[in-house]
């Protein structure tokens, strides 16, 4: 049986980043030799397209569409060459494979396994896995690959929920990447007292967790500490006047300027090892608005990578 779909983008017009990627057909991590349709590929699209997790938690259905809005968006916005206006030189971004979408499993133990057989894949083709999703619990099985084969053990995420529930759902990958897989420092940016419990919080801080307003990326990558990290951005944190279009509306979130010195940041910093945009909901997404945003946020990201 398949775990994933092949990626299917929309016709783009000459000259779109879109029209760039490697789109990987039919094949199964299982099979191996996943390098024979990814060579000289930086990057590694995952469409996390499950919303399992959200629903559990009795968040807004939708997410499991995000991955295909993101590409819709993708094939209408970004260049694949831009100016440095600095320099006044052409930039290329670097060379991007699409694996598809994750085919969900019966149960969310079984669908995270098939997330994490994926990334670790992309991991052994010397690819930087990038998740886009879909349930904010997907990070988990995401990141739990790169902690095999990067030796990832810090991490930084923007999120308004500190996501360290004890019970599956969207909001337990943090406390299952610190119990399950020994992840030793996250940096959490941005969390909201008025949506975290006592109790989860005092848990996250028990355990070595820093929560910090501080919208500085590199003091956030600082705290993390030295050695292999991820980076999660879920669109959550965005504004709701800026992202309609996500699993839990947030009335006092980050503007777009400011979530993407993250995605930025995530790109240069070469300890980053799997990066992730989470929660995009098309359901309620207004003239695919945060649709955009993401996509705008993962060129950040490869224009940030494009300078490592």
């Amino acid at each position: 049986m398949s775990i994933r779909i092949p990626a299917t983008y929309p016709v783009a017009p000459e000259g779109r980043f879109a029209t760039t990627i490697r789109v990987v057909p039919q094949w199964h991590p299982d099979q191996g030799g996943l390098e024979q349709f990814t060579s000289g590929c930086r990057v590694a699209i995952i469409g996390l397209a499950d919303d399992t997790g959200v629903r559990l938690n009795h968040g807004r259905p939708g997410a499991s569409q995000g991955p295909d809005a993101f590409r819709v968006a993708l094939s209408r916005y970004g260049l694949a060459e831009t100016l440095d206006f600095g320099t006044g030189r052409p930039v290329s971004l670097p060379a991007v494979a699409d694996l598809g979408n994750i085919v969900p499993g019966a149960t969310l133990a079984e669908t995270h396994d098939r997330v994490t057989a994926l990334a670790s894949a992309a991991c052994k083709a010397g690819l930087i896995p990038v998740g886009i999703g879909g349930g904010h619990d997907l990070t988990f099985p995401l990141v739990r690959a790169t902690v095999s084969h990067a030796g990832v053990r810090r991490g930084i995420y923007v999120d308004p929920h500190l996501d360290v529930r004890e019970t599956d759902g969207s909001g337990m990958p943090f406390r299952a990447l610190i119990e399950r897989c020994g992840i030793e420092c996250l940096v959490n940016v941005g969390a909201e007292p008025l949506v975290n419990s006592v109790a989860h919080a005092s848990w996250f801080l028990s355990h070595g967790g820093i929560i910090t307003q501080d919208l500085s990326p590199l003091k956030a990558l600082v705290q993390a500490g030295n050695g292999p990290k991820f980076v999660s951005l879920d669109l959550d944190a965005l504004d709701a006047s800026a992202a309609p279009g996500v699993s839990a509306l947030n009335p006092n979130g980050l503007s777009v300027r400011e979530m993407a010195a993250f995605a930025t940041a995530a790109g240069m910093d070469a300890s980053v090892a799997c990066f992730d945009l989470m929660e995009l909901n098309p359901v309620h997404d207004e003239q695919s608005r945060t649709a955009r945003v993401a996509v705008h946020l993962f060129l950040r990201f490869l224009q940030g990578l494009a300078r490592r």
